[in-house]
């Protein structure tokens, strides 16, 4: 199954987000930031990271859902499902 291009559009942004973040988590730690500051951004690298699967997950979902073949449909859900427990 195929990543809608608004999909991809979207992720990417997020990783790119992400990656920055990334960036600056390794910059604080070279330079001997305070542990909850690190932590703080390492969970908003984590949060962006989990919101860039998820919007992977739900646009397979939504092409699962269109789908006229209701075997090939239960099938993509069942795949969409365990993806997404893999994130949870």
């Amino acid at each position: 199954m195929q990543i809608e291009t608004e999909t991809v559009d979207q992720v990417t942004k997020r990783l790119r987000r992400a990656e920055g973040q990334i960036r600056g988590v390794i910059a604080m730690l070279e330079s001997g930031r305070d542990c909850a500051e690190v932590v703080t951004q390492l969970a908003a690298v984590s949060k962006a990271l989990d919101r860039a699967g998820f919007a992977v997950i739900a646009s397979g979902l939504q092409q699962c859902l269109d789908s006229d073949d209701p075997a090939e449909r239960t099938e993509s859900v069942a795949k969409m499902e365990k993806l997404f427990l893999s994130l949870a």
